[in-house]
């Protein structure tokens, strides 16, 4: 089973469905979907909403081991993206050597704000975690304590793991940074991290077509259900 997990924000819920159907409908094996949920984590995850972070996940993410018992493999994704591929070929990258494997962006973003106003913040080894493959085994150290109190950059930057020579790196076409990374049309994962096309301002970004799709066809009935569903 493969296990994914997405960042949810209760202002993005159209952007966490079209991805989880992203997902599913290109799968080639079986895969658990999960969101990573303030309101279902409310006993554990406790620490105040900084000012600086522009989702409900921005630190919750990092109980994703926790959440898989510190057993075996694990995905996590930001809501704001679309998976173009199979997940089960991001899948097998796994590696063995790495604790954790992402895209690793050099992004020095140029902008001061991003969608919904967010404040955006500049520091090394940016959007390195919107998109992780983790071996929940080697992040122990990811304890509800410890992603309760340590600081934005101390989970952003890794610095849980002591090395970052436990940082595996993946191939950039799994988090396709839309308006920074330059136009491709071979991504497998596209991000939508100043804005996704759900709000107005980004409706004709890199890959709306695809996203407009995407929903269209999450939201399709087949005409026999329609007649099921009528009658």
């Amino acid at each position: 089973m493969i296990r994914v997990f997405i960042g949810y924000d209760s202002r993005e819920t159209v952007a966490y469905g079209v991805l989880a159907h992203s997902i599913s409908a290109r799968a080639s094996q079986p895969v658990a979907i999960a969101p990573v949920a303030l309101e279902q984590l409310k006993d554990v995850f406790q620490r105040e909403r900084n000012p600086l972070q522009s989702t409900e996940f921005s630190f919750s993410r990092f109980l994703v081991p926790w959440m898989c018992g510190y057993e075996g493999w694990a995905v996590f994704m930001d809501c704001d993206m679309l998976m173009l591929d199979d997940v089960a070929n991001l899948w097998k990258l796994r590696d063995e050597r790495y604790a954790v494997q992402v895209v690793k962006h050099e992004h020095v973003p140029k902008e001061d704000v991003k969608f919904l106003g967010a404040v955006q913040t500049k520091y090394q080894k940016k959007n390195w975690s919107s998109v992780m493959l983790i071996d929940c085994t080697r992040c122990a150290a990811l304890t509800p304590d410890y992603v309760n109190r340590a600081s934005g950059l101390e989970l952003h930057q890794f610095k849980w793991l002591g090395n970052d020579e436990l940082i595996g790196a993946l191939p950039s076409g799994w988090n396709h940074l839309v308006g920074y990374d330059a136009p491709r049309r071979d991504a497998s994962v596209v991000h939508f991290t100043i804005g996704g096309p759900y709000f107005e301002e980004y409706r004709d970004c890199e890959y709306s077509v695809e996203w407009f799709a995407e929903k269209a066809a999450m939201l399709s009935v087949s005409r026999r259900e329609k007649v099921a569903a009528a009658s």
